[in-house]
């Protein structure tokens, strides 16, 4: 890979990028669904993929010890920040096609949450922040392992600003975090920002399905 060779990284790295793609790919052939509409996976998903081939590199970086990150958190910071230009792209594209589907919109949230995860991971490894800062990607895994054990917590959230306006937030402070002119008073505050936030928008997000789940049905007296 062009990446590998101009920052002289070694082959794991490589071999883990070649590996997320596979991964990606089988992800993929299994989560489609059997029939979809014309024209097939559709451009929307596509732009999707694309950003996935941006963001597997990202995720490969994290084999790169972090004392030797160096120059490779700019490049953490150019590719996700083409990912996050790309994300209103896939589902502007949908729309504008009519081809919306749910696979399509849990891809595209299956992405960003793993560009989160990985954006803190980097974090953690390459600053003197402590593992608290994983939790900024942690913590949808969290809920979704919640929702196994919870039936209430797997109902259908309706659309939200705040919860996307937050995502931005979120992959921001850590985009901040990485870049290595940030002095470090700043990272922190950034980070502490975005988990306090997302704290705050998961338990919003909680306690309207609880009540939504536990609402008595109404009376159908005649």
């Amino acid at each position: 890979m062009a990446i590998a060779r101009w920052h002289d990284l070694p082959d794991v790295y490589v071999w883990t990028v070649l590996l997320g793609y596979a991964a990606l790919s089988a992800l993929v052939v299994a989560g489609a669904p059997r029939r979809l509409p014309p024209p097939g996976l559709g451009w929307a998903n596509r732009v999707t993929l694309l950003r996935a081939t941006l963001v597997l590199p990202v995720a490969a970086l994290l084999v790169t010890p972090g004392s030797a990150l160096g120059s490779l958190a700019w490049l953490a910071v150019a590719l996700a920040l083409v990912a996050l230009a790309l994300d209103g792209v896939d589902g502007a594209v949908a729309r504008r096609t009519a081809s919306e589907t749910r696979f399509g919109a849990r891809f595209d949230m299956e992405l960003d949450a793993f560009l989160i995860l990985v954006l803190a991971a980097l974090v953690w490894t390459s600053t003197p922040l402590g593992f608290w800062v994983v939790w900024i990607g942690l913590v949808r895994y969290l809920f979704v392992l919640a929702g196994w054990l919870w039936t209430p917590l797997t109902g259908d959230l309706p659309p939200s600003f705040r919860r996307k306006a937050i995502c931005v937030v979120q992959v921001a402070a850590l985009l901040v975090a990485l870049a290595p002119v940030v002095p470090p008073s700043l990272v922190a505050g950034a980070c502490g920002l975005a988990l306090t936030l997302l704290a705050y928008s998961f338990a919003v997000d909680v306690l309207w399905l609880v009540r939504t789940a536990y609402r008595p049905a109404p009376s159908t007296g005649r």
